[in-house]
């Protein structure tokens, strides 16, 4: 059984929106930018950097702390109920933004989204991918969520209630999935293993 953490995409029809790759946030971000270089309140390299970062984090950091959930019920009490103080435990810096942790369970399904631009748990998921800041997704799993998630391969039965969760600047999502079935035995590594982005958005589901 391996324990490598694996990070990928899955194949959905939500691609980034052509007429975005320049579009208002984009230039929003340059002009900021530019002025904060022009007033010496960022070096040229900083915002590079930080990128960098947020690409080495990726979702592993999410992923650990979601195996210690599965494993440990007084940090699960916490991150559900206390997240920023269980984030503080954990060593994990969300900044000025406060966290929202929501909880799949055999009756309730959630899934995460920022219907205004990409607002994202960046320090426990990295990067966000280009679907979920995609007109598509940002307009449609609102409207019709089963559809959505059906697409992304995760049929969620009539029986079970499925609720949209949408971010904001102060506020980000993330969803603490199921701990799937006849995973008793795993350690928390091999656990961290089956914990991706897309589980921790809400769009699938892990599997072993």
């Amino acid at each position: 059984m391996s324990t490598e953490h694996h990070d990928h995409d899955h194949a959905t029809t939500f691609q980034p929106d052509e007429e975005d790759s320049l579009g208002f946030y984009a230039i929003a971000e340059m002009a900021v930018r530019e002025l904060l270089c022009e007033r010496g309140l960022m070096e040229a390299g900083e915002l590079h950097q930080a990128l960098e970062w947020y690409d080495r984090i990726g979702p592993g950091q999410g992923a650990a702390v979601v195996a210690r959930a599965w494993t440990d019920t007084r940090f699960k009490e916490k991150l559900v109920n206390r997240p920023m103080e269980a984030m503080d435990e954990y060593g994990i810096a969300m900044g000025q933004v406060q966290l929202y942790v929501v909880e799949n369970t055999a009756q309730l399904h959630n899934v995460v989204v920022c219907t205004l631009c990409s607002c994202y748990p960046r320090a426990l998921l990295g990067i966000p991918p280009d679907w979920y800041k995609s007109r598509n997704y940002r307009a449609r799993v609102v409207a019709e969520p089963r559809a959505v998630l059906a697409e992304f391969g995760t049929v969620i039965p009539d029986t079970k209630e499925v609720r949209v969760h949408d971010s904001t600047a102060d506020l980000r999502y993330l969803v603490l999935p199921e701990r799937p079935a006849g995973t008793q035995d795993w350690e928390v590594a091999a656990l961290a293993g089956l914990v991706t982005r897309d589980t921790m958005i809400g769009v699938t589901v892990p599997s072993p």
